[in-house]
């Protein structure tokens, strides 16, 4: 696919980025928007890195998961902050179900149970406590396998 020569300067632009870090489509048109590249020529721009593949929102979306599956978030948040990245959300969903087997689902939950569960005393084990706990990590995300599995080793 051969680009108008007055894209040249977009599509340069564009190639530096993608070298300095995996790019998602809507974040790298923003930053050549923000950088006063021609809409056109950013469409232009983005449209052949896709078909080249040097552009792929669903790689973006593994590679990004991959890389914060150890900070402390649920799958909730991070299924967020992929949307919020403009990763589609099929795309992100598929993404964030595929980088969560149950092990990985199951240290993710243990981290963010340490973290966000302190409201939760650990010495309660009334019913309705429970319940309260169970409701928050589902809320945010977990499988219900992975909070039963959770539930049962406290």
């Amino acid at each position: 696919m051969e680009l108008d020569p007055k894209c040249q300067h977009t599509e340069n632009s564009a190639l530096r980025l993608i070298a300095r870090a995996e790019q998602c489509t809507k974040g790298l048109s923003l930053k050549l928007e923000k950088r006063g590249h021609p809409k056109t020529c950013i469409d232009a721009v983005i449209e052949k890195l896709c078909i080249l593949q040097l552009l792929d929102d669903k790689r973006f979306a593994r590679l990004w998961l991959e890389s914060r599956l150890h900070l402390v978030r649920s799958p909730k948040r991070l299924l967020v902050s992929l949307c919020a990245r403009g990763v589609n959300r099929d795309d992100a969903e598929t993404a964030l179900k595929n980088a969560l087997d149950m092990e990985t689902e199951y240290a993710l939950l243990l981290r963010f149970a340490g973290k966000y569960t302190r409201k939760f005393p650990k010495h309660d084990e009334s019913e309705a406590q429970t319940r309260s706990l169970k409701f928050f990590l589902r809320s945010e995300g977990f499988s219900s396998a992975a909070v039963q599995r959770f539930l049962e080793d406290e």
